[in-house]
Parts: structure tokens; C-alpha cells; sequence
């Protein structure tokens, strides 16, 4: 597997994790809410990091949104050593420390929208990689998620079309925890 590959797979990985915890991250200072069922836009852009804008579509409806958090859920517990969520006058602001593929990465995203049209995360991240690795790195992500509709008619909930019209489902994420590496390449 190509190293652009590799890390292709693991931010489509972490990235689905993060959106996957957003609709309801249980037992936490607030939830967030379920978004609307259909298919939604998801458009990602990241400063500090390798990684090209990208834009994913991905059909869902609530009974899929509730199962992606309580089965992303306790992998977030294994690997985060902190995830708070609290609410505030514009939306919601989320904190976590997580350790994935060696690396240590800490966040702070806020959350503006109504899940039911649009919603916007504006994240910043640190990553530190394994100790014989080089520099931390500082990265921004936005994410800017729109309803366009119902989902097509050869679509389910939690089937995913990634760029270059990759499809796959969600909910089909737990065969691709193995393709995570322990550490990344060098």
C-alpha cells in the first residue's frame, strides 16, 4: 500500500470516527443531536497537512447515526484518553486526546449548524508522532456538511461515495479498523 494510500485510509478513518461520535457521544456534559435523515455533503479541508480538500457524500438516517456512536463509542474509549462536549450560545465545543497508529493527537473543534440543513466543524488539531519520530505537527480542519435531499435510489444508510466514486458503508468501518497501522511509515 502506498504511503498516500495508507494515510488516505487513516484520515478517512479518523475523520469518520469524528463525525461518527458527533451525532451523540454518550455520557458527556451534552449530546449532540441526530441529523436529518438523507444524504448529506460533507466537504473537508485541511491546513498543515499533505491531504487535498476533500468531499464525501453519505447516506444516513437516525437509526444509523445512533448505531455509528454506540459502535464507534467504545473504540473512542480505547484510544481517547479524553472527550468532552459541552454546549455553548452557538453550538457545541468538543476536547479530546486520542492515541492512534502511534501518534498522540489532541483536539479542540467547534460545532455551529442545525443538523438538520447544514453544520459546520471548525477543528485544530496536534499531533505528536512515536518518540523516534520527527516534529509535532499543527493541522486545521474544516468540515462543512450540507442535506441535499433523500438518499439515492441505490443507496442505504451509512453507504458512504468517497472521492473517485469509492463507495462503501459505515457501517462497514469495524473490518476497517485492521487496515490502521500501529505506527505509521516513515
Amino acid at each position: 500500500m502506498t504511503r498516500q494510500l495508507l494515510s488516505f485510509c487513516l484520515a478517512f478513518c479518523l475523520g469518520s470516527c469524528l463525525l461518527a461520535a458527533l451525532p451523540a457521544l454518550e455520557a458527556r456534559a451534552a449530546e449532540l443531536p441526530v441529523r436529518k435523515a438523507g444524504l448529506w455533503e460533507m466537504k473537508t479541508l485541511r491546513t498543515g497537512s499533505p491531504m487535498p480538500e476533500m468531499t464525501i457524500q453519505h447516506c444516513t438516517d437516525a437509526a444509523t447515526d445512533k448505531e455509528m456512536s454506540s459502535s464507534f463509542s467504545p473504540a473512542s474509549k480505547e484510544i481517547c484518553s479524553k472527550q468532552d462536549i459541552q454546549k455553548t450560545a452557538t453550538g457545541y465545543v468538543t476536547d479530546s486526546v486520542c492515541s492512534v497508529a502511534g501518534m498522540t493527537i489532541t483536539s479542540h473543534a467547534e460545532i455551529s449548524g442545525d443538523f438538520n440543513s447544514a453544520y459546520t466543524v471548525k477543528s485544530t488539531s496536534h499531533s505528536e508522532r512515536a518518540p523516534a519520530a520527527t516534529v509535532p505537527r499543527d493541522s486545521t480542519t474544516t468540515i462543512e456538511a450540507k442535506w441535499l435531499g433523500a438518499c439515492k435510489p441505490d443507496q442505504k444508510p451509512g453507504d458512504i461515495v468517497m472521492p473517485g466514486g469509492i463507495k462503501m458503508n459505515i457501517m462497514d468501518m469495524e473490518k476497517l479498523k485492521g487496515m490502521i497501522p500501529k505506527q505509521l511509515p516513515k
